[in-house]
Order: C-alpha cells, then structure tokens, then sequence
C-alpha cells in the first residue's frame, strides 16, 4: 500500500472512530431524497447500526427502496477544515439473531458515549424502534485537492 492509500485509509478510520453522528441518505420509491442525521455503532469500519421509529420516513423508505448513501463528518471545525467519509451502502432492518448481536454493539457504543443501555426488547414489536444497518459498499474520502479518493478499511476492529 502507498503513503497516500494509507493515509486516506488512516484519515477515513479517524474520521469514524470520532464522531457519534452519521448523514443517513434515504429515497422513497419515486425517488425523492431524504436525509436523516442518526447516531450510529459500526463494526469493522464496514456495518453501521442505528436505531430508529419504523414509522419515520427514513425507516419508511428503506422498506421500498434499500440503497442509501452515508456520511460520517465533523460538523465543529473551521470553513475548509471539514473532513468526510462518504459511502454507498444497503440498509435493512435486522431481526433475530442479527439483531441481537447488533443491538449489543449499538448498547456498548451508547454507554461508552454516556448514553442508555439497549437491550433486544427496546428494539421488536411493540416497542418504539427498531434496529437498522447499512453495510457499506464502498468508502471515500477526498483529497487535497477535493478529489474523491476510494479507501479500502480493514475490517477488524468494533467501535
């Protein structure tokens, strides 16, 4: 790997790691575009959970149309400091085992951020949410010159 490949895969994996907020990038089956700020948990830089009211209409158009565009960015720095990782991604709800394993990643984020613990009941039918992820497709960030950059991420480390 390159000095630039390595530090735009370092820059996207800092750029996760610190912050708590993702741009989830919805469509409903006409097509028209919604954008929803969510915290998120992710695994291996490539899962990023949220969860969310099945009746918003972020959660409302996943059931139509699954393909959904992410953003991770820092919204407190300067003008011309900002930094991104832009993705495509498919999102879904999870249900059984994959949301039990999912909402215990999303449970430990939470509380390590100061936030409440998430157990699987807070998350199925009747409760008031549910747990969604978008598994990324491809991850970009830009460079220097605001070109996008493709970035490969390991995929070993949970935050």
């Amino acid at each position: 790997m390159d000095d630039h490949a390595a530090t735009a895969r370092s820059r996207a994996q800092a750029i996760i790691e610190a912050n708590l907020y993702m741009v989830l990038g919805t469509a409903d089956e006409a097509g028209t575009p919604w954008v929803s700020p969510v915290y998120f948990a992710v695994v291996d830089y490539r899962e990023f959970l949220w969860v969310s009211a099945p009746e918003a209409r972020h959660s409302q158009n996943l059931g139509v149309r699954p393909e959904v565009s992410l953003v991770v960015f820092d919204s407190s720095v300067a003008i011309g400091q900002g930094q991104g990782v832009y993705m495509s991604a498919v999102a879904e709800e999870l249900v059984g085992d994959d949301a039990e394993q999912g909402i215990e990643v999303f449970s430990q984020r939470s509380l390590a951020h100061g936030g409440v613990a998430w157990e699987i009941l807070d998350v199925l039918p009747p409760a008031r949410h549910r747990l969604y992820r978008a598994t990324a497709r491809d991850h970009f960030v830009l460079d220097d010159r605001d070109r996008r950059v493709p970035v490969r991420l390991d995929r070993t480390t949970r935050q």
